[in-house]
């Protein structure tokens, strides 16, 4: 088989982002300990670069590359610019993280370069091979990265548990996969989508194939009953793992539920939009009453998500283009808030010491009324609280939903988020009128100073103008 030049222009973010990976590792093994914070530069430089040929692919049609197996299009485009971004954002926290704790070494970036390489894979997949690769290329570098702190006996124990149930969910993804080509005789997800359309009748191999699949895009997502690793990873990964594990890869797991859900089980729709039904009100419930009793940050946070998937995963269900542009606006501007929160556990945290308890949050007002002003816009934002751009997120979702006439479901969703917001709230009243265990000003690098203030005006931001934001995702679905 022979390949065109324009089908390697398709996959040039791709292929950036694999060369610079490459060449920051061999950097690395020869000047990182001279030069710590090269492969950190590098790392960033890639990132920027790479949005800037993503994000200049937008105005690009849709294009099938390498036998069908690749597709770039205008979604694509948009959600892998937004990795970048993202990832970007992680990475300036994580090297105020490591500099705090000593444990500044290059390996990570390349990790996390890698980790992003797989979610672009994901993004631009046409084929279950592909989406596969795509998904075990992300897995494995984010193995590596939650056990990253060899010392760390919580980072070990959680790394296994990601590792263990990781490779569950991938086998049964994988083998709901082989059922669906069993039935349909392809791997591209086009011509599977062709096949179930034309198929009469219930196929009992596509039913379970389906099933299998679901279970390990909701573990992927984090989704009820399928959460069991998420608090755990969390709370015993380095907070600057964490933080990378808790956006940029929501992202790729919309777009690979997209790819599977929507392009190929289309016609299934019935099906599916009955079993995300149950993972929507469970994720719903269980995220956002099990979060009040949470007194550690990062596994508030855990449970936070949780429930924030059921939300994503609502505007799937409605299975119409405003649904799906409603989860897409979601999943970028989740990700963005996400960040930001866990962002601000690094600016607490001491060396040696991590601020993830909640009384570490005491006061803050009085140390730094300006990053309490920040917390406070990231927290309203997860809790939806208007104008933060979490309020037009979980509205534009819940609009698709009611226009489809499942309105109960938007009231089980408005319910639990009322009670979720009390924990948000909690963390307001703690930043506000409690007394700080310290008096002692906040001792913050300048580029993590910088990071927080634009993450937080950004949401802010985009809570007072989210109509760009919005077109963009409706228009790249068009």
């Amino acid at each position: 088989m022979q390949f065109s030049f324009s089908e390697f222009l398709t996959v040039a973010p791709e292929l950036f982002v694999l060369t610079m990976a490459s060449a920051i590792l061999v950097v690395e093994a020869f000047f990182g300990r001279e030069r710590p914070r090269l492969s950190y530069t590098l790392a960033q430089l890639t990132l920027v670069l790479a949005a800037v040929i993503s994000g200049s692919m937008l105005d690009t049609g849709r294009e099938l590359a390498f036998g069908g197996t690749f597709v770039h299009d205008p979604m694509a485009a948009l959600l892998k610019t937004g990795v970048f971004l993202i990832a970007l954002g992680a990475f300036v926290y994580a090297r105020s993280y490591h500099a705090t704790m000593g444990s500044l070494r290059g390996e990570f970036y390349v990790l996390g370069l890698f980790a992003v390489l797989g979610m672009q894979v994901m993004i631009s997949a046409h084929s279950l091979l592909t989406i596969y690769l795509g998904l075990e290329l992300l897995s494995l570098s984010l193995y590596a990265m939650v056990a990253f702190d060899r010392d760390s006996s919580p980072a070990s124990e959680a790394a296994m548990k990601y590792f263990v149930l990781g490779a569950l969910a991938s086998g049964m993804l994988l083998y709901g996969m082989s059922m669906l080509y069993g039935a349909t005789g392809s791997l591209d997800l086009a011509v599977i989508a062709s096949v179930l359309r034309e198929m009469d009748g219930q196929d009992m191999v596509l039913v379970f194939g389906l099933c299998f699949m679901l279970v390990g895009l909701a573990f992927k997502f984090g989704a009820v009953p399928f959460h069991m690793w998420i608090p755990d990873v969390y709370h015993g990964a380095p907070t600057a793992v964490t933080l990378f594990i808790g956006s940029a890869p929501k992202i790729a797991a919309f777009a690979m539920t997209l790819r599977l859900l929507v392009e190929a089980l289309g016609s299934l729709a019935s099906d599916w939009q009955a079993m995300l039904v149950i993972m929507v009100v469970l994720s719903l419930a269980i995220g956002n009453v099990v979060a009040i009793a949470q007194t550690n940050m990062k596994r508030m946070l855990a449970y936070s998500t949780i429930s924030h998937v059921g939300f994503l995963l609502l505007g799937i269900l409605a299975a119409t283009d405003a649904g799906y542009s409603a989860a897409m606006f979601y999943a970028i501007t989740y990700a963005l808030t996400a960040i930001g929160a866990f962002g601000m556990i690094i600016l607490l945290s001491r060396t040696g010491i991590e601020a993830d308890s909640l009384d570490d949050f005491s006061g803050l007002n009085a140390r730094s009324p300006w990053f309490a002003f920040m917390m406070l816009v990231l927290m309203f934002s997860m809790a939806g609280v208007p104008p933060t751009v979490g309020f037009y997120a979980k509205l534009s979702v819940l609009q698709a939903v009611i226009n489809v006439d499942m309105v109960w479901l938007a009231v089980v969703a408005v319910m639990f988020s009322v009670i979720g917001a009390f924990y948000y709230i909690r963390i307001i009243k703690l930043m506000y009128f409690d007394a700080p265990a310290t008096d002692a000003p906040l001792e913050v690098a300048n580029d993590l100073q910088v990071a927080l203030s634009v993450n937080g005006l950004a949401v802010l931001g985009l809570g007072l103008f989210p109509g760009g934001l919005l077109a963009l995702c409706a228009g790249v679905l068009a």
